[in-house]
């Protein structure tokens, strides 16, 4: 398999950089903002040793979030002198770091506090600085001195996995068949086929149309038609085989007359009775006696014998069957088998795409997903379509897994990515979508797996998850 490496700048999770610094008398360390979903969380140490606050003045610390004209202000930190305190209280004026804040007189003043706050998280936090600003008051709340210190930058972190598409096997030949089942009515006891009895006409049409959608498209060649007869128990089997068999070679000829195909291109079998059809439609059934009917079409007797039983024992569940059964499980099963012609030209892999997609071979839908950046709606359809096509290929499901998580799409890629086999890309893809839904340690698991496995874009991503973690 080749594989080809594409890049995606994803969020995953939010860190801030740390740099402690200070204002007057008030120093922060152990600096930590994170992001949680919709919150944002501040957490600092903050020393408060060093800061005097004189009888007649307050000083008011807060932290702020500062980017451009963004801005927005944490929970305060107050303290007062003796006098002050006393002023606020007698006048009934409101504390000035309000109802958000802490506040403490002086004589209460703590040497550090382990600060910590929650807000929610708006997109221009995304690169804000966070800011301490330091006010002290005088008499009448005048500011007497203002000051400010940036803490650090609040930075998205940025997980930068390498994407690792895998490039399909190649098919030497494009082979595809189309199935169907059609239900030929025949005159009692005669295996002659006349195509204006009952509804033979549509059913005749439905294998005619089946050969023609193939043979009339120049991409495609015909190079083999299968038919298979099937008649219901109803009889002796000696009758019931004899039926099938003949049956089955009218439908032939019937084809055969029509194409003029040479008599080896159309392979014929029968099976003389459809027991098989028969238990299918017991167990979706309501019948009363359900299991016992199944017991006996799954038992060793002889089909004449299994039969009579189910007529004669069950007569109503038998009458049922015979009239809404029995007719359905005489019919010819058709395959016709085709190859696809292989495009080369990616103008023409293009047109094909848009008309008939089905025609192309998974190589096909990848060489076509080259053509468009990694993560645009473009390679999105293609590896889209292609596993809508291929629905249980490996491949097919791995690609789209990772064309979705470029876009992401983490809902659509999880069921993909169940399907994407065991393969070192897989597991590596796997590791990829488990860190994006935070489940570090399952991607740490998997990561390391890939990497043992010769995945060399794991050492990276675990780095990552690891700086995350």
């Amino acid at each position: 398999m080749k594989r080809i490496i594409s890049v995606l700048i994803s969020n995953l999770f939010i860190l801030s950089a740390v740099v402690a610094q200070s204002v007057e008398g008030v120093s922060v360390e152990n600096l930590q903002m994170k992001r949680n979903g919709e919150y944002i969380a501040v957490n600092m140490d903050v020393d408060f040793s060093a800061l005097d606050v004189s009888s007649n003045r307050a000083v008011l610390i807060t932290p702020m979030l500062v980017n451009g004209t963004d801005s927005v202000d944490l929970s305060s930190v107050g303290f007062y002198g003796r006098r002050r305190y006393i002023n606020y209280v007698r006048n009934g004026s409101s504390i000035l770091g309000g109802t958000d804040g802490v506040s403490y007189r002086t004589s209460e003043m703590p040497d550090s506090l382990a600060y910590h706050t929650v807000l929610p998280y708006k997109k221009w936090m995304n690169g804000a600085n966070l800011v301490i600003r330091r006010c002290e008051y005088g008499c009448c709340n005048k500011v007497v001195d203002k000051q400010f210190a940036s803490l650090g930058a609040f930075k998205e972190r940025i997980f930068t996995p390498l994407y690792v598409y895998v490039r399909p096997e190649h098919e030497i030949s494009k082979t595809r068949s189309l199935s169907g089942s059609a239900y030929i009515d025949f005159v009692v006891n005669k295996t002659d086929i006349r195509p204006t009895y009952r509804r033979n006409q549509v059913e005749l049409a439905k294998i005619q149309g089946t050969i023609d959608s193939v043979k009339n498209d120049k991409d495609m060649t015909i190079t083999s038609i299968s038919i298979k007869g099937f008649a219901s128990p109803e009889g002796s089997y000696a009758s019931n085989e004899l039926l099938a068999k003949n049956r089955t070679e009218s439908l032939k000829k019937y084809v055969q007359n029509l194409y003029h195909f040479e008599d080896s291109f159309i392979q014929t079998s029968y099976e003389p009775e459809d027991w098989a059809g028969l238990r299918e439609f017991v167990e979706a059934s309501q019948l009363a006696n359900k299991e016992s009917i199944i017991a006996l079409i799954d038992g060793n007797r002889e089909p004449d014998n299994k039969e009579w039983m189910i007529k004669s024992t069950y007569v109503e569940d038998y009458d049922y069957l015979l009239s809404n059964c029995y007719p359905s499980l005489r019919h010819s099963d058709y395959k016709v088998e085709y190859v696809i012609r292989s495009y080369k030209d990616v103008e023409e892999i293009k047109k094909v795409f848009a008309e008939t997609p089905q025609k192309l071979s998974l190589e096909e839908f990848y060489i076509l997903g080259q053509v468009y950046e990694p993560g645009s709606r473009e390679i999105n359809d293609v590896f889209e379509t292609a596993v809508r096509m291929y629905p249980n290929d490996h491949v097919a499901n791995l690609n789209a897994a990772i064309s979705e998580m470029q876009n992401k799409d983490y809902t659509s890629a999880e069921p993909h990515l169940k399907k994407a086999g065991d393969s070192p890309e897989a597991i590596y893809a796997r590791g990829i979508y488990a860190a994006f839904m935070k489940d570090y340690d399952k991607a740490l698991e998997y990561l390391t797996k890939a990497q043992e496995l010769g995945i060399a874009e794991a050492t990276d991503a675990i780095e990552q998850v690891n700086d995350i973690k």
